[in-house]
């Protein structure tokens, strides 16, 4: 959400617009770095000794998507990305 408003706060038009699009380019990366990072802290919250249950109250998923997420599972709703393994794999 920082990034956004560090966007907003760009006042040329054209440097936005520029900053945007490259980081749109680049969005496929942040996303799978995003979804690891949540992978990783899912994970985390269970070496703790959390319940499913508790991790999806916690993150606000239901217990069995919270369980997807620890083993690295995509939804099923999403396609998957050319080289990406999918929850059926």
């Amino acid at each position: 959400m920082e990034a956004i408003k560090a966007f907003e706060a760009i006042e040329d038009d054209a440097a936005c617009a520029s900053q945007v699009s490259r980081a749109l380019d680049d969005w496929p990366s942040y996303h799978a770095r995003l979804r690891e990072l949540r992978q990783r802290r899912v994970q985390a919250l269970k070496e703790q000794g959390k319940t499913w249950k508790e991790i999806g109250a916690l993150i606000g998923v239901t217990a069995s998507r919270a369980q997807q997420i620890g083993a690295g599972l995509r939804g099923a709703k999403r396609p998957s990305k050319k080289g990406e393994q999918t929850a059926d794999e």
